[in-house]
Order: structure tokens, then C-alpha cells, then sequence
């Protein structure tokens, strides 16, 4: 599979919604209640949640794209932190990385991780901060093979589940 991943601009905010959609739906789906899937991702992944975050010169947004077609395959948001921990000068957060299944062990996930430090750096920042689902077993491996480790925990909420998730942190 021939890919690349680029910056996304204003323009990308609807392909970036159908995408999160996708990925949130076919990750989460066997283990959660449908209606709250669903009102997740209208709540969150949104082209306007998109919008605001491609607006924010805080943010940025990157997208993974199979050639030819660039049809999105997964994608990357970081942003200023958002976690119920100490922060420190130059935290980072990786609010969302995912991709969709027909791109997992393509090397996809590895180049938005790297452009994702890669732009935290550009950025000032010093760490990188990371949620990830308590039973998402697939994630927490690569993120460990990335080099976060757990550095404290935060509830996430979607529908009437609470979630206690670990917080991953990568220095920079």
C-alpha cells in the first residue's frame, strides 16, 4: 500500500469527521453501547470539533492518505494539554491518533506518531501526553513500542460508561 501523511488544512475538516467516525465506530463498536457510540461521535467528531481544531494555530492536524485517490486512512491532533495531572512547561497532548483498519501494519500509525513529536517539538514542547482506552490492548502496545510510558490516569466518558484511562507521557 502506497500512502503519505500531510498537514491538513481548513478544507480537510469534513474528510477528517468521516474518518474519526470510521476509526471511533470500528474500534469501539463490540465493546460499547451503540447509541453512546453514536452520540459520541456526533458530540466529538464533528466537522466543526475538526474546524476549530484546524483553526487553532495551538493545533495541528495531519492526515494519512492512501495514493492514489488520497482517500484518509487515519490521522493525528495535537493540541495544549487537557489532562487531570501536574502538567509541566512544554506538555503536548497527542489528543487523537488513529487509523482505519485496512491500514494497521502498514507503517501508517509509526509516521503520524513521528510527525506528531515532530510537530510537538516545532512547537516548543518538551513532552508529549497521551489518553488511551483502558482495554485497547492494540494502542497501549504501540504506544509503549513508541516509548510513553503510564504517568497517571483520567476518567473519559462516553455515554453513561466512565472510563478509567491510563495517561501516557514521551519526553521529547
Amino acid at each position: 500500500m502506497k500512502w503519505r501523511v500531510r498537514r491538513a488544512g481548513a478544507d480537510d475538516a469534513a474528510l477528517l469527521s468521516l474518518v474519526a467516525n470510521a476509526a471511533f465506530l470500528d474500534t469501539y463498536a463490540q465493546s460499547l453501547d451503540g447509541g453512546d457510540l453514536l452520540a459520541h461521535c456526533v458530540k466529538n467528531n464533528s466537522a466543526d470539533v475538526f474546524a476549530r481544531w484546524l483553526g487553532d494555530p495551538a493545533c495541528v492536524v495531519t492526515v494519512a492518505e492512501v495514493e492514489p485517490g488520497f482517500a484518509p486512512l487515519g490521522y493525528a491532533v495535537i493540541t495544549p494539554p487537557d489532562f487531570p495531572i501536574d502538567l509541566q512547561p512544554g506538555d503536548v497532548e497527542l489528543r487523537r491518533i488513529y487509523t482505519l483498519r485496512q491500514a494497521h501494519g502498514s507503517g501508517i500509525g509509526a509516521a503520524l506518531m513521528a510527525r506528531a513529536r515532530d510537530d510537538a517539538r516545532a512547537a516548543g514542547g518538551e513532552r508529549l501526553l497521551l489518553g488511551v482506552w483502558e482495554h485497547n490492548a492494540r494502542a497501549r502496545a504501540f504506544y509503549e513500542r513508541q516509548g510513553f510510558a503510564v504517568i497517571g490516569s483520567r476518567e473519559f466518558v462516553v455515554g453513561s460508561e466512565v472510563h478509567v484511562d491510563p495517561v501516557y507521557a514521551l519526553d521529547l
